[in-house]
C-alpha cells in the first residue's frame, strides 16, 4: 500500500499512522517504508531500533532528521511509533541526496546499470507522460524551476521512484506500506509503475490525502491537478494545513536559501 501525502499537514501524518495500525489489528504485518528515510540513514536506524525497539521518538536524533529538510519529525512519529508498536520493521526507501545530485548532473549514468535496465530508466517517456511529469515539476516549483533544469529533474524524479519501488518489492514479509508525497504514489507513473514493471501481478493499493480547496465543490473538479484523472485507487480528503498559499511559502523558502 502506498499512502501519498502533503508533506507539512499534520492530519495526513495522522491518517497515516491510523491506517497502519488498522492493518496491524487486521492481522497484516507489512514493513514500513519512508520516502523520508535515506540508505545512508540505515544503518543508524537499525543500531538505534536494536536498541530501542518500541521508541519512535529517538529516530530523529539517530538519523539526524534535522539536517534532513523535511518537516520536524513530530509531524512522523506517530507513523513510526504505530510501526513500531505492532513490531513492524522501518525501512529507507529514497536514494541519497548525493546520488540524487548525481543523477541531476549525470543522469542514469549516476546509477547501477542493472537497476537503471531493470526499470526501464534508459528508455524515453512517451511524449504525453513526459510533458504532464514536466507540467507537475513546473507546477510543484511553482514556475520557478529553470526550464533548462526541468529535463533533468524528471531524470531524478524517475530514479526516486524507481529506488522507492525497488524497497517495496524487495521487503520481507507480509509486504510493505510506503509513506511519500502523494505525486510518487500515483499510478500511472509513479512507483506502482515501476512495481508492476518488475512484477505485473503485484496488488498495489494508493491512497492519496487531498487537501481541500475551497474552490472547488466536486470530488471530480480534483482531477485538474492532477492531468485531468485522479490517478489513485482512493482519495482521502482532508482540510488544507493552513490557508497560506503554497507558493508563498515556496518562495518564502527560496528567499531563506539566498541569505
Amino acid at each position: 500500500m502506498l499512502f501519498g501525502e502533503t508533506h507539512d499537514n499534520p492530519d495526513h501524518h495522522v491518517l497515516q499512522a491510523r491506517l497502519i495500525r488498522a492493518l496491524t489489528a487486521a492481522g497484516r504485518r507489512p514493513v514500513v517504508a519512508f520516502e523520508m528515510l535515506t540508505p545512508s540513514q540505515a544503518g543508524a536506524l537499525a543500531r538505534y531500533l536494536a536498541a530501542h525497539p518500541r521508541e519512535a521518538a529517538g529516530i530523529a536524533e539517530a538519523v539526524n532528521w534535522k539536517a534532513s529538510g523535511w518537516p520536524a519529525w513530530a509531524m512522523y512519529e506517530p507513523i513510526a511509533q504505530a510501526a513500531l508498536d505492532a513490531g513492524l520493521p522501518i525501512v529507507a526507501a529514497n536514494l541519497d541526496d548525493e546520488r540524487v545530485r548525481a543523477v541531476g548532473r549525470q543522469g542514469v549514468a549516476a546509477l547501477d546499470a542493472a537497476f537503471v535496465r531493470r526499470h526501464g530508466l534508459d528508455q524515453p517517456l512517451t511524449t504525453d507522460v513526459r510533458e504532464a511529469l514536466a507540467e507537475e515539476i513546473r507546477d510543484s516549483h511553482c514556475g520557478h524551476a529553470p526550464e533548462e533544469r526541468v529535463g533533468a529533474m524528471i531524470g531524478v524524479q524517475r530514479a526516486r521512484d524507481a529506488q522507492m519501488a525497488e524497497a517495496l518489492l524487495t521487503a520481507p514479509g507480509d509486504g510493505a506500506v510506503l509513506i511519500a508525497g502523494a505525486g510518487h504514489v500515483r499510478n500511472d507513473w509513479g512507483v506502482p509503475a515501476y512495481v508492476r514493471r518488475i512484477d505485473p501481478a503485484a496488488r498495489t493499493v494508493s491512497i492519496a490525502f487531498v487537501e481541500v480547496d475551497a474552490k472547488r465543490t466536486n470530488a471530480e473538479s480534483y482531477a485538474e491537478r492532477f492531468g485531468g484523472r485522479l490517478p489513485f485507487d482512493y482519495v482521502w480528503f482532508t482540510p488544507a494545513g493552513d490557508d497560506e498559499d503554497p507558493c508563498e511559502k515556496f518562495r518564502k523558502s527560496l528567499e531563506r536559501l539566498k541569505r
